[in-house]
C-alpha cells in the first residue's frame, strides 16, 4: 500500500533554547530558518495568529523555503477568539487571500483554532463551515470537550472540512479523521508545551496515522516548543514513518 504524503515540523522554528541541540551554536539566528527547512518539509506558522499577516511577510515565508515546502497557517485570533466566526467574513476572506497570493502552491492548510470556552451548538458549527473557503484545506482545532462527537465528525465530512487530532492535557487523543487529509497538534502531555513525547508514543502514532487508508495526506506539528522537545520529537516521528515498513 502506498504511503501518504506526510509532512512533520514544528509549531514555530525561532527557538534560541534549541541551539547545540537542533540549531549549531555558532550558527546565527538569520540562518536558523533555512536550516530549519533543511530538516523539515513543513512549519506551521504560528504568528498570524497574533498579527494579521502582510502580503509582504507571507512572500517572505515564500522565498526563504525550496521547492516542495508547506505552510499551515493559524488563522488570527481576530476571527478566531475575538469574533468567532459572528460578521467577520470579509477578514476571513482577506485572510485567505494574503496566504494564497503570499505562499502560492506552498499553501499546506489554514488552522482555526477556537477557545475553550467555544462550547459546541448545531448553529456554530453550520456558520463555521458557511464561512469557510472549500478551494482551501480547513481545520478545525476544537478546544472544549463538546465537540467530541460523531454528529460533528459527520457534519464536516460532508464539507471536507479537517477535524484536528490533538494530544492536550484536558482533552481526547484519539486520532480522528474527517478529509482525506489528517491533521495533527501535539502540544505537550502532561506538561503542556513543555512535555516530551516517549518512543513508545510516537510509534504508537506513526502506525495509527498510516493505518488510515482513506488518508492521502498527513500533517503533523509539535507544539512542546518551550522545550528542545518539540524539535526532537519531530525528528524521531519522521524516522519511524519514514522506515516504516
Amino acid at each position: 500500500m502506498k504511503k501518504p504524503s506526510t509532512y512533520i515540523g514544528t509549531s514555530g522554528f525561532y527557538n534560541p533554547h534549541w541551539k547545540t541541540i537542533f540549531y549549531p551554536e555558532d550558527m546565527p539566528a538569520s540562518q536558523w530558518l533555512g536550516f530549519y527547512c533543511e530538516n523539515f518539509n513543513t512549519l506551521e506558522i504560528n504568528a498570524t495568529f497574533y498579527k494579521f499577516p502582510t502580503l509582504k511577510s507571507m512572500q517572505t515565508w515564500y522565498g526563504k523555503s525550496p521547492e516542495g515546502f508547506q505552510f499551515s497557517v493559524k488563522a488570527s485570533k481576530l476571527i478566531t477568539h475575538i469574533h468567532q466566526f459572528v460578521g467577520c467574513q470579509q477578514m476571513i476572506d482577506d485572510f485567505y487571500a494574503v496566504c494564497k497570493d503570499g505562499l502560492k502552491e506552498k499553501t499546506g492548510c489554514i488552522l482555526f483554532q477556537l477557545p475553550p470556552t467555544f462550547h459546541y451548538s448545531a448553529e456554530k458549527l453550520e456558520l463555521i463551515i458557511k464561512s469557510l473557503n472549500p478551494k482551501f484545506k480547513n481545520v478545525i482545532e476544537f478546544r472544549h470537550i463538546s465537540w467530541w462527537t460523531q454528529a460533528v465528525y459527520d457534519e464536516l465530512k460532508k464539507h471536507h472540512i479537517i477535524f484536528c487530532t490533538v494530544n492536550h492535557p484536558k482533552l481526547p487523543t484519539t486520532l480522528i479523521t474527517t478529509a482525506k487529509t489528517a491533521y495533527i497538534r501535539l502540544h505537550g502531555n502532561p506538561k503542556m508545551f513543555y512535555s516530551n513525547y516517549s518512543h513508545a508514543e510516537l510509534k504508537a502514532l506513526s502506525e495509527d496515522l498510516l493505518k488510515k487508508k482513506s488518508v492521502k495526506e498527513i500533517y503533523v506539528y509539535f507544539n512542546n516548543t518551550a522545550s528542545p522537545s518539540g524539535v526532537v520529537n519531530a525528528q524521531e516521528l519522521q524516522q519511524l514513518i519514514e522506515f516504516h515498513p
